[in-house]
């Protein structure tokens, strides 16, 4: 899968764990970090990832910053984005099946890195259910995106 990451200051060293961690499990990683050691602030960051999932340069998204929720907050401004921070496996896979989430976010100061991991891969290996309530209520959620 391609997956695109990107975080604020508070999320580089992570954010480095996880890329070497996807491309051992033979995902194609995109970074969209500028130089190494010039940090973005959240909303750049998430403004990066939400652009290569709508430009189909990847299909998943990962956010890194302080707590997750700056990074979730900015990222859901976008048509199209559905992010969320999750901090439980449960979450980070549900998301994808009922919601169609595509942008994971995470808190560096909140998670560890086995339990980042752990998240990872559940949102990764979750697949949008196509069954009728779940696309029904994904399109009121896209109705909303056009009502305001």
């Amino acid at each position: 899968m391609r997956v695109a990451l990107a975080s604020d200051h508070a999320g580089m060293e992570l954010k480095r764990l996880l890329i070497r961690v996807l491309e051992e499990w033979g995902h194609q990683v995109l970074d969209l970090d500028p130089e190494e050691g010039i940090p973005l602030d959240y909303p750049d960051a998430a403004a990066r990832v939400g652009r290569a999932l709508r430009e189909g340069r990847a299909e998943r998204g990962v956010l890194i910053c302080g707590s997750g929720v700056g990074s979730c907050i900015a990222a859901n401004k976008m048509r199209g984005i559905r992010a969320s921070v999750c901090h439980d496996t449960y979450s980070a896979r549900q998301g994808v099946e009922h919601d169609d989430m595509n942008v994971l976010c995470l808190g560096s100061r909140v998670i560890g890195r086995e339990l980042a991991k752990e998240l990872v891969q559940a949102f990764l290996q979750g697949r949008f259910r196509e069954e009728e309530r779940y696309k029904r209520r994904l399109r009121k959620v896209e109705a909303l995106e056009d009502a305001w």
